[in-house]
């Protein structure tokens, strides 16, 4: 496995076969691309039982807010979206961080990876920290680490989330 360079990444998104929509070459960092923040939250709310993932309706646990900013309450767990729409070949992985001006005011996010032929945009949970920190709409919050993979995957992604737009809520079917 190998980290691209920012030379190597604008040569797999100028050649099509890294999908970056909207596109800014700016973004585009020595190891990596920065994304931004899209225009919902996704809040969980705590209703009194325990959410079974076998048989509830995981949309009562969330409110779904559209804004142009947000505040993140300290502790507050939350689902944001990218505004970015991403297309992986087969032959790349992402390794997601939070920026590290956001992790400095206490934001963390979970360690997450984006699968070798994923399209969409990201859902990320967010999780407040001491503090409330209000953040806006098109700021770049997170960063992208790209890898190229030793071959192409034999089983490409292909999940619930493929092609996902705006915040996808957890499905446990």
């Amino acid at each position: 496995m190998a980290i691209l360079s920012d030379l190597d990444l604008l040569n797999y998104i100028r050649s099509g076969r890294l999908l970056i929509e909207p596109f800014e070459e700016s973004t585009v960092r020595e190891n990596g691309v920065d994304l931004r923040i899209g225009g919902a939250v996704a809040r969980m709310k705590n209703i009194g039982r325990p959410l079974d993932t076998r048989s509830d309706d995981v949309e009562e646990f969330y409110t779904i807010e559209q804004s142009s900013s947000f505040i993140i309450n300290p502790k507050e767990h939350v689902l944001l979206h990218t505004k970015e729409y991403i297309r992986l070949p087969v032959d790349l992985m992402g390794f997601v961080n939070l920026r590290s001006s956001y992790a400095r005011v206490g934001l963390s996010i979970p360690p997450t990876i984006i699968d070798a032929n994923f399209e969409g945009q990201l859902t990320i949970e967010l999780v407040g920290g001491d503090f409330p920190v209000k953040l806006y709409e098109n700021d770049r919050f997170i960063h992208v680490v790209f890898a190229k993979l030793t071959s192409p995957v034999e089983r490409p992604y292909r999940g619930k989330y493929q092609g996902q737009r705006g915040i996808r809520l957890p499905s446990f079917k």
